[in-house]
């Protein structure tokens, strides 16, 4: 009986495990060679566009156009199409986007790491994403040190971001206190913020820091750890990384481009 028992929890196992939809393949086909990403279905939006611009032959004859040693290669700006290996290439404005998906910290910015490119905060408070430019990360390997460095700078980020959030929905109270001239009570409230986005950000301190898996990745593997939580992850490269080592080594100009194009086209292998 307690062998047909564990019969059963296997057979109903399995059929859990197959009924898992599947992670879309697609091959980044350039002139150093293949490589192969796979889409996670965590980010459904991201997802879909990558395989339907894929297979409306929009990324043919595009370059990898910005590519930095120890950290990414990036491609999928359709300013580069058929453009000779000097044409200056610089974004003037925004292009179509796609609502940011981030899923941090379960997808994250390791080695190999398939991302969408996006413009600064500076213009894009929301974070939203290139439709169509996307990052392969390279990176380098990271250590206790930098990764504490980094925390400390994210839980800086948070209590800003809960300050000004204090701020702006007490603005009216601000301006009144203006009028009258009345600074004490402003030094007052500015203390009185200071002090609840520091308890808020103790209280939420974990979304600020690296967990056991990712730190021993970055310490083994590599990544960007910097870009975490701030750009859409939505992929990985599951093989081809030698091809992607070998465009992040070619020689560029001071703008990052290659000084001879990496030219690519992608193809969907499954969905």
């Amino acid at each position: 009986m307690k062998k047909l028992l564990f019969l059963t929890l296997i057979i109903l196992t399995t059929s859990m495990c197959s009924n898992k939809p599947k992670e879309p393949i697609l091959v980044i086909q350039t002139n150093y060679g293949n490589i192969k990403v796979k889409l996670y279905n965590e980010t459904p939006g991201h997802r879909d566009n990558f395989i339907k611009k894929a297979e409306e032959g929009f990324y043919k004859d595009l370059t990898f156009h910005r590519v930095i040693e120890e950290f990414m290669i990036q491609g999928g700006n359709p300013a580069t199409r058929n453009a000779s290996d000097t044409t200056f290439v610089e974004d003037e404005k925004m292009r179509d986007t796609i609502p940011a998906e981030i899923k941090y910290p379960e997808l994250y910015h390791k080695r190999g790491a398939l991302a969408a490119a996006r413009w600064g905060d500076d213009v894009n408070p929301t974070w939203v994403s290139d439709a169509s430019q996307f990052y392969i990360v390279t990176g380098k390997l990271v250590f206790d040190e930098k990764l504490d460095e980094i925390e400390k700078m994210r839980f800086e980020d948070l209590k800003k971001s809960i300050y000004s959030r204090l701020q702006s929905a007490n603005m009216d109270t601000i301006k009144a206190l203006y009028r009258d001239s009345n600074r004490t009570a402003i030094t007052e409230l500015r203390t009185q913020w200071a002090e609840q986005a520091e308890e808020e950000a103790e209280e939420r301190k974990s979304e600020t820091q690296f967990t056991a898996a990712q730190r021993e990745y970055y310490q083994t593997k590599g990544g960007t750890p910097h870009l975490d939580g701030k750009y859409t992850v939505f992929g990985e490269v599951v093989e081809g990384m030698d091809v992607v080592d070998k465009i992040q080594k070619v020689k560029t100009n001071a703008k990052d481009r290659p000084l001879q194009s990496v030219v690519m086209n992608i193809v969907v292998l499954e969905k």
